[in-house]
């Protein structure tokens, strides 16, 4: 219910729970007992997982289980990711990432998703996703504040049938799963803006892979609507969403220049489980295989 924060005078920042040395120096204690485990992780990954799991130790590292395990299971996002390809030069020109540098009254970060390209020929979600995560990780790696929350921002404009059919279904579980269970963020809130009449196919086939609390959060703003500015002040957004937050195009440069100084660490492919190495049996971590794409599927 997110009635309280639609007023002004009710939206106060949101507490963080400070993470303690000692819940940090635990969770390493358990990791090193983790033989298929990346052990050169440093204090502030472990500290931000024990911040997003609410400072359950279990739940952490059942969350740095997944976080590991999931990014060896999805090579296809997480290998080969080297800013100077120019399969990721390319989806910075055709995608607009926008992680926006200043936090709503809550105390959450927004991050806008749109495209900056919309011939649905260029739209390759393999690469996408790959560049979302390499954006995504140099996020993990930069902010050292841990934040109350995030707040995803879907803006739809430009969206087709033709973009949706060439959604591999595979990758889209990967990816569902992974920012659903994996991802070190304490999800808020997800606004669709400048919605279209194909959101509710979209909708429709994404839900299986959606958790009812996520699926709780979203919100959708019609094309036209102000509505968004209830829950994000316009201030904090894209000068062309009526912000002051600056150009897209030189928030998305910045963070560009960001993951490209990152080369290196992208080239040692540090966050990921080696099952080789694994003592005893793994547990179950990912759902069943889906063969096809969007494309195979009857859309009326």
């Amino acid at each position: 219910d997110y009635s309280r924060i639609t007023k002004g005078s009710h939206r106060r920042p949101e507490k963080v729970r400070m993470v303690s040395q000692d819940d940090v120096t635990s969770i390493r204690s358990w990791l090193r007992k983790q033989a298929h485990l990346p052990q050169t992780i440093d204090d502030g990954l472990l500290r931000r997982f024990v911040h997003c799991c609410d400072g359950s130790l279990e739940r952490t590292k059942t969350a740095l289980e997944l976080f590991f395990c999931l990014r060896a299971d999805a090579p296809e996002f997480f290998k080969d990711r080297d800013p100077a390809l120019p399969r990721v030069q390319d989806v910075f020109n055709l995608i607009d990432l926008l992680p926006l540098p200043k936090l709503t009254p809550e105390g959450y970060r927004c991050f806008l998703y749109r495209l900056a390209d919309t011939d649905p020929d260029k739209f390759h979600f393999v690469d996408y996703v790959k560049t979302f995560f390499m954006v995504g990780d140099t996020r993990i790696r930069s902010e050292t504040e841990l934040v109350a929350g995030e707040v995803p921002i879907f803006d739809m404009t430009g969206y087709t049938l033709r973009h949706l059919t060439r959604l591999p279904l595979p990758a889209l579980r990967k990816y569902m799963q992974y920012t659903q269970e994996a991802h070190p963020v304490k999800l808020r809130q997800i606004h669709i803006i400048n919605a279209v009449p194909l959101l509710d196919k979209v909708l429709t086939f994404i839900r299986p892979f959606m958790k009812s609390e996520v699926a709780a959060m979203i919100h959708v703003h019609p094309v036209g609507s102000e509505s968004l500015y209830k829950f994000v002040p316009r201030e904090i957004l894209p000068d062309e969403y009526g912000g002051i937050a600056g150009p897209a195009k030189e928030i998305k440069e910045r963070w560009k220049k960001k993951v490209e100084v990152e080369r290196d660490w992208f080239g040692l492919n540090e966050w990921m489980a080696d099952e080789s190495k694994r003592i005893g049996k793994r547990n179950g971590v990912l759902r069943p295989p889906m063969e096809g794409s969007f494309r195979s599927l009857s859309i009326d």
